[in-house]
C-alpha cells in the first residue's frame, strides 16, 4: 500500500512538474516577443505582433482548460451518466465544427451507452482535432457494434502512428514530432484526456493503422443493452 501511494505521489509530482514546464515556456515566449518589441519598437511590425502574442494567449488558454478538464476528472466531480446513442451524439457534434476536411460518416443507430455527454463529445471533439491535424483528405468516423461493446472509430489518411509510439501519444504531455511540426499550438493533452474519459467510462481506447493509410483511433464502450432494431448505412455521408 505505502508503495502504491508513493507511485501515485511521485505520478502526481510528474504531471505538475510538466504542466508548470508546459505553462512557463509559453509565457517565456509571450514575454520575449514583448520585450523585443519594446525595445525596437520602430523595428516591429504590430500586426505581426499581435498575432504572434495571439497565438501565444490561445496556447496558454488551451493548456489552462486541458488542466481544468483533468483536474475535474481526477477530483471525482460527480456527473450523471445518461443513456445516449453514438450516432447521435456523432452527427451532433460534427455539425457544430467547420473543420478544413469534410469528416465521412458510417453509423449504426442503435447504438447505445451510458455516459457522459460532455465526456464523450470531449473524447470525439479530441480525436477529431487530431484527425484533422494529421490527415491529407479523409477524415471518417464509423459507429458500430461488436457483441456487447460499442465501437466507435475516427481514422484519417495521414502518415499514421509507428507501432513504437502508439502508447506514447496517450501519456500527457508527449508530443510527436509530426505533430509539433503540424500544430506548434497544441498542448500534448488531448489523447491523454480521451483515454482518461474512456478508461473513466470502463471502456478503452487505442490505435491501429486505419485503411486510408493514416492512424485509427478505437474507442469501446460497453453497451447499455439489447440494440434497438438497427440500419447500417452503406455509402459514406459527407459532413456539409
Amino acid at each position: 500500500m505505502v508503495t502504491k501511494l508513493q507511485r501515485e505521489l511521485q505520478k502526481k509530482q510528474r504531471f505538475a512538474s510538466d504542466a508548470s514546464h508546459e505553462l512557463r515556456t509559453a509565457v517565456a515566449g509571450l514575454r520575449a516577443e514583448l520585450e523585443e518589441a519594446s525595445l525596437h519598437p520602430d523595428q516591429t511590425d504590430l500586426g505581426d505582433l499581435l498575432g504572434s502574442a495571439l497565438r501565444d494567449v490561445d496556447r496558454l488558454d488551451a493548456i489552462i482548460t486541458d488542466l481544468r478538464v483533468l483536474a475535474e476528472m481526477e477530483s471525482g466531480l460527480p456527473c450523471r451518466p445518461q443513456r445516449i446513442d453514438l450516432a447521435d451524439l456523432v452527427r451532433e457534434e460534427t455539425s457544430r465544427r467547420t473543420d478544413g476536411i469534410a469528416v465521412g460518416l458510417r453509423l449504426e443507430r442503435g447504438v447505445t451507452v451510458e455516459a457522459v455527454p460532455i465526456r464523450i463529445s470531449r473524447l470525439l471533439t479530441n480525436l477529431l482535432d487530431n484527425a484533422q491535424r494529421h490527415a491529407r483528405h479523409l477524415v471518417e468516423i464509423v459507429v458500430t457494434s461488436d457483441g456487447d461493446s460499442a465501437e466507435l472509430t475516427v481514422s484519417d489518411d495521414g502518415d499514421g502512428i509507428a507501432e513504437e509510439e502508439r502508447d506514447l501519444v496517450f501519456q500527457r504531455f508527449t508530443r510527436l514530432k509530426a505533430a509539433r511540426l503540424l500544430d506548434g499550438a497544441g498542448t500534448g493533452l488531448g489523447l491523454a484526456i480521451a483515454r482518461d474519459i474512456a478508461h473513466a467510462h470502463v471502456g478503452s481506447l487505442h490505435v491501429r493503422d486505419a485503411e486510408a493509410g493514416g492512424a485509427c483511433f478505437v474507442l469501446r464502450l460497453p453497451l447499455a443493452g439489447p440494440i434497438a432494431p438497427a440500419s447500417r448505412c452503406a455509402s459514406t455521408v459527407l459532413d456539409p
